[in-house]
């Protein structure tokens, strides 16, 4: 890990005039708060040492450097899944070079199906918590201690500061908003009628297939973290209809206007 770390800095220090501030994660159909960026660095995951390269469609696979608004920024457009078939520790290999970048902020976006049935298609939810149910874990094996303690405190994963924030701006610009528990699963299928019943049983409003194994390798370095979920689908047992990919991104897509001015506003004006 540290000599492939080393490697990877060592390129992307070539391409990197100025340490970046924040990190930024983003997801399925998520990639529009990428144009916002004005980059000075556009670099392929293919062509980045021991990098992953992401196998969804969905996801463009470019790490973008440059400042939003006025803070320098580090963005992945294309994040990676156990469902693809990586380890953990590939998974979170980029948080791990953020962190070593000089990163202390990361931003998180995903989609999501909801078994909160208070919420709609293409609400905005913010992550206050999460239940991992992907049965691995980015910190398993031997423990790094320069990069964090062998067992991380995970009492706050999200930063509470960051949440009020992101609600008070919600709430300026008049998007619906919520704030929910993120259940993490393997995936790649769709959940069924009795999966969405027990998610929601054990304290869940949303579901998704990424994100917590960031989350944990982000906090594991003591990095504060701010992850938000757009609604896609719903996933009422009861009434639970067939959802496709597509409709998941034509979703995302529409409600993705709201999460970029959302996470601009965040950057831009608050120093976290």
């Amino acid at each position: 890990m540290h000599a492939h770390l080393s490697e990877t800095y060592d390129f992307l220090s070539q391409h990197i005039t100025q340490a970046p501030e924040v990190g930024i994660v983003l997801g399925t159909g998520l990639g529009r708060l990428a144009e916002e960026i004005d980059a000075e660095q556009i670099i392929s995951y293919d062509d980045i040492p021991h990098f992953p390269v992401s196998t969804v469609e969905t996801h463009h696979g470019k790490l973008i450097y440059g400042t939003l608004g006025g803070r320098r920024v580090l963005a992945m457009q294309g994040r990676f899944h156990y469902y693809e078939g990586y380890s953990m520790q590939q998974i979170t290999y980029p948080i791990r070079l953020m962190h070593r970048l000089g990163i202390r902020t990361l931003y998180i976006s995903n989609v999501s199906g909801a078994m909160n049935l208070a919420y709609e298609k293409g609400d905005l939810v913010l992550i206050d918590d999460h239940i991992n149910l992907q049965g691995a874990n980015p910190l398993t094996g031997p423990n790094w201690n320069d990069f964090g303690p062998r067992f991380p405190d995970m009492s706050e994963p999200y930063d509470q500061e960051m949440i009020h924030t992101a609600w008070q701006i919600a709430k300026q610009e008049g998007y619906r908003i919520h704030k929910g528990v993120y259940v993490a699963v393997n995936g790649p299928n769709l959940e069924t009628r009795a999966e969405y019943r027990f998610l929601r049983k054990i304290g869940g409003d949303l579901v998704g297939m990424s994100t917590v194994p960031e989350v944990i390798v982000a906090k594991h370095q003591g990095m504060k973290v701010f992850a938000a979920s757009i609604v896609t689908d719903l996933g009422d047992p009861d009434n639970l209809e067939p959802v496709s990919v597509e409709e998941i991104i034509r979703v995302a897509g529409e409600a993705e206007p709201k999460l970029t001015r959302l996470f601009y506003r965040m950057i831009n004006e608050h120093n976290f």
